[in-house]
């Protein structure tokens, strides 16, 4: 009955020894409330504790996110490949070498301008 109760999930979060004393909230829907329940549940932890991971994971969030980093070097390397061959150029050694350092310096910044174009975009649609 404890264990219903989420008393000890409670338990092993003060172990930790560490002290939260502030709070924040949101108003949701009956719907939304299952939904985040669920995605708890999956987890093993109670609601607070997930919600309270998820918000923190969110909020130290870098724009640089490495995996979005190497998708983009990818897409680069890509079209400038595929450029070569539709214009019906040979691609040498020395010029497939050329586009490789051009990915490498390049990706970070293509990466960077790519994620502020999303995100300005979801804030004009907000």
């Amino acid at each position: 009955m404890a264990e219903e109760m989420g008393f000890g999930r409670r338990a092993m979060r003060r172990k930790s020894g560490t002290h939260r004393a502030k709070t924040i909230g949101a108003r949701i829907s009956g719907d939304e409330e299952r939904e985040l329940i669920e995605a708890a549940d999956r987890t093993g932890k109670s609601v607070s504790e997930w919600a309270r991971e998820v918000l923190l994971r969110e909020a130290r969030k870098t724009e640089r996110d490495p995996v979005f980093t190497e998708i983009v070097a990818t897409r680069m390397l890509l079209n400038l490949v595929l450029k070569h061959i539709a214009c019906g150029e040979h691609l040498t050694e020395k010029m497939f070498s050329d586009v490789l350092t051009t990915v490498r310096t390049t990706k970070h910044k293509q990466a960077l301008d790519m994620m502020q174009q999303y995100t300005s975009t979801d804030k004009k649609e907000s």
